[in-house]
């Protein structure tokens, strides 16, 4: 008898638009105590945080930033923007997101809901405890 070899199928990576789709998802099912802050969130993605970016937040590699929460005002952290731009921004790093998402096997739904909880939630000053708390909440129903 003859041995057979199952030939596995794969897909290409999301594109930029496909993580957006998710993210649009995602931020419409956000845990109640953040959904309140994000009524007038823009989303973007990203390929990669920028060189410049990257000097400004003090990263080893640009794969260490898979999202980041802009206010509107700030033209980076702490620094005001004298332009009347009030859209606060949610960038997502779809390379970072796609490096995180092999490395963890998550989800990538899960993962980039995750990441965005995260981001968010500990912008709008939540403790890591209350961001534990709630991820743990969020994600119960889902596994």
């Amino acid at each position: 008898m003859e041995r057979q070899e199952i030939i596995m199928s794969f897909t290409v990576p999301p594109s930029a638009e496909d993580l957006a789709a998710i993210a649009r998802e995602a931020l419409e099912a956000l845990p109640e105590e953040l959904s309140s802050f994000c009524e007038d969130l823009t989303l973007a993605v990203e390929e990669l945080a920028d060189e410049a970016l990257e000097d400004e937040l003090d990263l080893d590699t640009p794969f260490d930033l898979p999202a980041l929460y802009r206010k509107g005002s700030q033209i980076a952290p702490g620094v005001q923007s004298k332009v009347a731009n009030d859209d606060d921004v949610l960038i997502l790093f779809r390379r970072a997101l796609l490096d995180l998402w092999c490395e963890s096997g998550e989800d990538i739904n899960i993962l980039i809901r995750q990441v965005m909880i995260e981001e968010l939630a500990g912008n709008f000053d939540f403790s890591d405890a209350e961001i534990t708390e709630m991820t743990r909440r969020h994600f119960q129903g889902l596994f």
